[in-house]
Formats: structure tokens, sequence, C-alpha cells
């Protein structure tokens, strides 16, 4: 004979407890009274006390069974508190998310992405990272990433890519450069000028890209100085150092001294989401869809 007792018992002795009443509390149950009154009689069993004074003028709680009452009722408190945290959990509502971003991404729509998350799963802990592209993909196939918002994202065995968003190139030359007047001009109109760079290491593919737009437009470009982060590359074309060619989200950096400027060019750089080959957890699977809504409109 099974001596554990299972939830159903608790659930059962605290309708009766609760209503002092067999008929009522079999009614609340759903069910009919004799099996009730078997099943109280089992966990009397159990217990190896009467939780329950019977008499011709009703049920009594005993003494046994008002302890047990106390400690049933928290008992099942805490199992529907565990379950719904489960659930939340389930559905993505709670949890950790760690999200990896290249600099420039952050000059897109992704914060506000961000927001909207924020606003829809307000128990999910946000972690962000800031690295660059070549980084994110190391983080991602360590497990250290959740997701990552790469620029030009290199293609690598175990990461799943998507391309979220296509922008195009802009110059930024220093406002005291010949060009500077021009609202538009050809990017070969650069190809005498230095230019100021991020490095390789970085993201391969996003200095191929720039690279490969110069050429396809008649040069290569002689690079002069690098610098890690956009606001920094742009005070150095600001210093008269350069030029250079940007993403066009950057163009909302304002730096005095620079200016961006649109160039005749069908090249393109990419936002784009990655994620390790497997199982997609719901907590991530909940921002995709948002990142969806913001970027790629």
């Amino acid at each position: 004979m099974n001596d554990e007792i299972e939830l159903r018992h608790l659930r059962y002795f605290m309708a009766v407890a609760e209503t002092l009443h067999f008929s009522r509390a079999a009614e609340r149950l759903g069910m009919a009274q004799p099996p009730l009154s078997q099943q109280i009689k089992r966990l009397e069993q159990i217990v190896g006390h009467r939780l329950f004074d019977r008499t011709t003028r009703g049920v009594k709680v005993t003494p046994a069974g008002q302890l047990l009452a106390e400690r049933a009722r928290s008992t099942l408190e805490k199992v529907q508190d565990d379950l719904a945290q489960v659930r939340r959990l389930g559905r993505g509502e709670e949890g950790t998310l760690t999200i990896g971003f290249s600099g420039s991404v952050m000059l897109t729509k992704l914060p506000a992405a961000i927001q909207s998350y924020r606003s829809r799963y307000p128990k999910v802990e946000l972690r962000l990272l800031d690295l660059v592209t070549s980084a994110q993909i190391a983080a991602l196939l360590d497990g250290i990433l959740d997701l990552a918002f790469l620029r030009d994202g290199d293609p690598t065995e175990g990461i799943l890519l998507e391309t979220l968003l296509s922008e195009p190139f802009l110059a930024v030359v220093p406002e005291s450069h010949r060009l500077a007047r021009k609202r538009t001009f050809r990017l070969n109109d650069l190809q005498a000028e230095p230019f100021v760079l991020f490095p390789r290491r970085m993201g391969p593919l996003a200095f191929d890209r720039t690279i490969a737009c110069c050429e396809r437009n008649g040069f290569r470009p002689h690079i002069v100085q690098e610098a890690h982060q956009w606001p920094t590359l742009v005070r150095l074309v600001a210093a008269g150092l350069g030029v250079s060619l940007a993403p066009a989200c950057v163009g909302s950096v304002s730096i005095p001294g620079a200016v961006y400027r649109k160039v005749d060019a069908s090249c393109v750089t990419t936002v784009d989401l990655g994620i390790k080959s497997g199982p997609v957890k719901m907590l991530a699977a909940n921002f995709i869809a948002i990142a969806r809504e913001h970027l790629g409109s």
C-alpha cells in the first residue's frame, strides 16, 4: 500500500477543512461524496491520526488537522507559485537573456527593439555586451551569448545568420574637404585620399566589403590610421587625418568638423542576427520576433 501523501490528498483535505462539510466540499471539488470520504480516511491512515471529528452536528477539525491545514495551505500555494513560474519560464517571460551587439548596430533601431522587449517582458534579466563581430561569433559558439547582432556577420559553422537590415555606405570627410560642398559624389572621387578605417580583425567581412566596394569603383583605399569605435574614427576624420566609409546609421553621430555624404555606389553593409545552431529557447525567440519588427521595418 502506498503511504505517500499526494497533492490531491491535500486538496481534498483543504476543501473539507474550509467548508466543514463533506457534501459541500465534494461539490466544490466536482466529485461525489463517497470517494471524497474514502480519500480523507486514507489520508488519516497515512498520517496516523484523525483529522476531523465527525458528529451529528457536523464536522470539526482536530488539533492534528489544524496543523496539517496550516502546512497544506502553504504547500499548495507554493506549488501554484512554482507552477506559475515554470509557465512564465516556458513562455520566455522570466529568466536571463544575454545579447551581444557591435557598436554601430546600436545606431540602428536596435535600442527601440530593446525598449519594446523590456516593456513586454519586464521580469527578464537582459544582459547586453558590446563586442566586435569576431568576438561575438566566439561568444556564441562558447554559449556566452544567446543572441548576437553583428555588423556583416561572417558565415561560421555552428552559427545561424539572418540579415535583418541592409544599409548603404556614406562617405565621411572633413568639413573643410573639397567634396564636403557636394551632397553626393562618386566613390572613386576618394581614390587619392588617405583612409581611416577599423582593423580587419574586428570584423573580417565588414572590412572586406568596405574594401571590395572601393575596388569595384576603381581603387584600393590607402589606410593610414585605424580606430576601433566609430565616434573615434569620425573624430579622426574631423581632425584631417583622412576620409572613411561608414554604414548609413553612423550618420546619426554628429561630430564637429566631419560631414557625411552620399556616394554613388551600389554597395551595402548588413546587420545580421546570429544565434548558435540548435534549439532556440523561448527567451531568445521572443526577442528575435521583436527585433524583426523593428530592424526589418
